[in-house]
Formats: structure tokens, C-alpha cells, sequence
């Protein structure tokens, strides 16, 4: 291990080079968010001076941690996903947290300048953490295929720290401000990236889960303009969602003010910021999340503040607020799976009406709701895992629920935000349903080998789309653009052909309706 160096205004940050890659971590891009500082957007960080160890993660921002309760006799079906959502929360946890990190390939030449992919990690706006993800195996590939390119992280504050909201919060002008850390690491991408090589007229955003709803949401806010800060997005399972405005926050925002000896204060929002780390802490934990019966109806998450979110982030594409970038968007066939296995106690019909109705869509109707499960039937067969017919029944109305649960919150928003768009611009989409079977489902977030691990199929797709601003190239299957007249995803399988282009036609009407009362009833 080696020794490198860069100079950022008058810091030298030390990082490492293994011999194929160098690594910078830990640099601070903003402000220590903490004391008076906390619960506000993010300040640029003062200029650098003096010398900087960049060989070490930063802590991890705070993390909302719930209890893993995993359901009895399911341990071997929530095993992988337990594994892979814990693996997102890594320790040690600080608010001084605001840092970014870089690796670029060890042999650059003088004065080149690589394309950069800015990623965003996933966690349910809840947990996660850039020490979680490894892209050697992306930039490595990058090198050997000819197209090298360098990859940037950035932490964000996530669960109450990032997501306040309720209306002391809009009232503040605080709003959003995990969003907003992620744009002040962008810009911070445009001053300073030069200084490693990368080149900051060809940034591409890259994210899974709640890090691709993020960069959803980056296309969407300031009216769709971009500032020059990012030039194409890349996500995976995640497009613009239904959510409400910030008054759908409040009841969380009056429970973390009760549980933190608050709610007799003048300015309960000042308060907030005076409470001691581990007992705010405490209390967030406290709050509903991912892995609860709640589930995907979550407690902190992106709302319209009438300021970075002005809407509801599906009105804002109907209204045409979107950046005019290349972009590519992915699902895999079972999203919601995993989210309904925290509902099992869900056994008649009758319970899972109600459990739709209140949780997803409690403003909706009595007829519509009626008419969505019409649609969405209680017949295992046509039920979440998709495909495999009477499998998978882990309660007569798992399947039913799970597939709600994964077309309201990823396959539906998919969908739509590519038919409201597709023809405006470069779009591509992918599917992913290798697997599809009791022991391992192709769940959210499975699909993390295609794109990280060594040989991964999706790597070169991503690294010509990085450098290209279009995922194909030699020796790939090709993958057409998706339009409304050809709706084509790039399906990724484990029979005999990996590679498929397959139609995005499935459950068609279902989905719609599903989109259309999500339109109406935002989470």
C-alpha cells in the first residue's frame, strides 16, 4: 500500500494506492451539521488548509435502527435480505458525517480527465452509508474495456436527522435537507473533482432504492434544471414516487417532540437541536420503520416542502419539471416481497383491504380500494413472487399484498415516469427476475452483484452509459431505447440466455389504476 496526495486549496489530503486503484476518503464537503447546525440545510465547508489523513471512511451519518424481526419459520427467505440491509449500517454512527469519497484507477495519464459516476446509497431514507459499497470491480473493468472512469460517494443524513418534516419545519425553511446534502456534494463535484482527474462536465448520478428515488428527485427539483451539476442518472429501483406535502410528516415530527421531553417548549424545532445525540437518537429509533408492520409507508422520506420538493414528485413530472438528461431506469420483477413479510398476520381478504386502504391509500375510496383489489386478486398464481405460481402462498394474501406493495412504490412509478418521459428524451429500462423461487426470490435490491461484484453483467452497460451517455457497446446484447410505441427492457434471466429484451406490458391496466390512485392519495 502506497501513499498519494492531492491538493485542494491549500490542503494536502493523504489517500491510499493499492496498485490498481487510489482511494480518497472521508473529505469533509460541508460543515459539521451538529449543535446549532443540526436539523439546518448543509454549509459549504470552510477552504482547506493544513494536511488531511484520507486514507479512512468517515463515521457513518446516524442510522436508524429497527428491530430485525425476522418472521417465524421465514428465516431462510429474509436471511440474504436481513444480511444485505444491515450491511448498509455501518458503524461507528456521528453527526459530523458530511464527507465524500473518491477512487479513480492507480495509472492515470497527465491531464486526463475521467467520467464520474456520484453515487447515492439506498437504506429506505432510513440507514446507509458509503462504506457499505466497493467499486473496484466497476473501475477495474472500466480500465480493461478502454473506457475508465472514477467513482465518488457521498454520506447524506438520513432518517429524522435528514427528513424532519411537519409544518415547524416548513415554517424554518428547513426542509429536505438530506436532498440538499446530496446537492452541496454535487457541487462540491463541480469545484474540485479536476483535482483527481475526473472530469466535471461528465458527472452521471448512480443509486439504488432510496438513493435512485434521490436522484429522481434531483431531476426534478429546480424546475428541472441541473445547474451543470450532473449530466445523466442511473437508477435502480427507484423513480418519482407518490408523496404527499410535509403536513403528512407531522404525526412523527409530534411523536419525536413527546418522546424527547419537547412538546412544552416555545420553539420545539430549537429544542430538537439542544437534545442530546443518544436520546434523540433513541427516539428516532423509536419511530415506525422499513421492517414493520408500517413497512413502505415510511415514516421519513423526501416531502413537498413548496421548496427543493415543490410537489408531489409525480405532478412535477405531469408538469414537466424534469431535467432533459439520459437516464436509465430498473426494477426487478419482486420488489415488494420482502416489505410484506412484515404483515403476515394479514390471513382474510377483508384484512388486506384495510391494510391498504389505511396504510398506502387511506384517503381513497371504499369503491376504489374494492376496485384495486379486483385487480390485485387474492389467486396466488398471479401474486408477488410473479411466476411461480402456488408457490411462495406464505399466508393466502402474502402474494396479493407484496404485489401492491412493489408496484405502488417501484414498478408502477417505473413505468410512469418512462411513458411520461421516454419520448422527450434518451431512456432506457431493465428488469431483473432471475431466481424466482421460495429460497432465494429476486427481491429488492438482489440485483447488487450485476453491477458491483466481479463479472457482473450489468458493469459494462453502465460504464459505456457513463462515458457514452448510452449503455451499449461491443460485444453486449444490444438494448434499445424505451418509447411509448416500444416499451423494451434489457431482462436479465437465469434460464439459458442471461440477456432478453422483453415488453413492458405486464399487468397493465393493474398498474395504472394502482398509478392513478397514487396520483390521487400520495403516501
Amino acid at each position: 500500500m502506497q501513499y498519494v496526495s492531492a491538493q485542494l486549496d491549500n490542503g494536502t489530503f493523504w489517500g491510499t494506492n493499492s496498485g490498481a486503484i487510489k482511494r480518497f476518503l472521508g473529505i469533509p464537503y460541508a460543515q459539521p451539521p451538529i449543535g446549532n447546525l443540526r436539523f439546518r440545510p448543509p454549509l459549504p465547508s470552510d477552504p482547506y488548509s493544513g494536511t488531511y489523513d484520507s486514507g479512512f471512511f468517515s463515521v457513518s451519518c446516524p442510522q436508524q435502527v429497527p428491530p430485525l424481526n425476522i418472521p417465524i419459520g421465514f428465516e431462510a427467505l429474509t436471511q440474504s435480505f436481513v444480511a444485505s440491509y444491515a450491511s448498509t449500517q455501518v458503524g461507528p454512527w456521528g453527526e459530523d458525517c458530511l464527507t465524500i469519497n473518491i477512487w479513480t484507477p492507480a495509472n492515470i495519464t497527465a491531464g486526463m480527465k475521467l467520467p464520474v459516476i456520484a453515487y447515492i446509497f439506498g437504506g429506505g431514507f432510513e440507514a446507509g452509508s458509503t462504506s457499505a459499497y466497493d467499486p473496484t470491480a466497476i473501475i477495474e473493468r472500466s480500465v480493461e474495456i478502454g473506457d475508465p472512469v472514477m467513482f465518488v460517494s457521498m454520506n447524506y443524513r438520513v432518517s429524522a436527522f435528514g427528513f424532519l418534516s411537519g409544518k415547524e419545519v416548513a415554517e424554518a425553511g428547513v426542509g429536505n435537507i438530506g436532498l440538499q446534502d446530496q446537492r452541496l456534494a454535487l457541487r462540491w463535484i463541480q469545484k474540485y473533482i479536476s483535482a483527481f482527474n475526473g472530469d466535471p462536465s461528465k458527472v452521471t448520478l448512480w443509486g439504488e432504492s432510496s438513493g435512485a428515488i434521490s436522484i429522481a428527485q434531483q431531476m426534478l427539483t429546480n424546475g428541472g434544471n441541473t445547474e451543470g451539476l450532473f449530466h445523466a442518472a442511473f437508477m435502480n429501483s427507484g423513480s418519482p414516487i407518490p408523496v404527499g406535502d410535509f403536513t403528512h410528516g407531522q404525526k412523527y415530527y409530534d411523536e419525536l417532540v413527546q418522546a424527547t421531553g419537547c412538546a412544552n417548549e416555545t420553539d420545539t424545532l430549537q429544542c430538537l437541536r439542544e437534545v442530546p445525540y443518544l436520546a434523540l437518537k433513541a427516539a428516532i429509533d423509536a419511530t415506525p420503520h422499513i421492517l414493520s408492520y408500517q413497512s413502505l409507508n415510511l415514516a421519513w422520506l423526501p416531502r413537498a416542502d413548496g421548496d427543493f420538493v415543490t410537489d408531489d414528485p409525480q405532478k412535477s413530472v405531469l408538469n414537466g419539471s424534469v431535467a432533459n438528461i439520459p437516464f436509465v431506469t430498473g426494477d426487478l420483477d419482486d420488489e415488494g416481497t420482502l416489505f410484506a413479510l412484515y404483515s403476515l398476520n394479514l390471513t382474510a381478504d377483508v384484512e388486506a383491504q384495510d391494510y391498504i386502504h389505511s396504510n398506502y391509500l387511506h384517503n381513497a375510496t371504499a369503491e376504489q380500494i374494492e376496485k384495486l383489489m379486483e385487480l390485485y386478486p387474492q389467486d396466488p398464481v398471479q401474486g408477488s413472487p410473479f411466476d411461480t405460481g402456488a408457490n411462495n402462498v406464505l399466508t393466502p394474501e402474502y402474494k396479493r399484498i407484496a404485489a401492491v406493495a412493489g408496484d405502488l412504490v417501484f414498478t408502477g412509478p417505473r413505468r410512469f415516469f418512462l411513458q411520461q418521459r421516454a419520448d422527450q428524451q434518451n431512456a432506457w429500462s431493465f428488469c431483473a427476475s432471475e431466481s424466482s423461487s421460495l429460497t432465494a426470490p429476486q427481491y429488492h435490491g438482489s440485483d447488487g452483484p450485476e453491477f458491483f461484484a466481479p463479472g457482473g453483467q450489468m458493469i459494462d452497460y453502465l460504464v459505456n452509459f457513463v462515458n457514452h451517455f448510452d449503455p451499449n457497446g461491443q460485444n453486449l446484447t444490444a438494448w434499445p431505447k424505451y418509447t411509448t410505441a416500444t416499451p423494451t427492457l434489457l431482462t436479465l434471466d437465469d434460464g439459458p440466455i442471461p440477456l432478453t429484451l422483453t415488453n413492458d406490458t405486464f399487468r397493465q391496466e393493474a398498474m395504472a389504476y394502482l398509478v392513478e390512485l397514487g396520483l390521487q392519495h400520495p403516501l
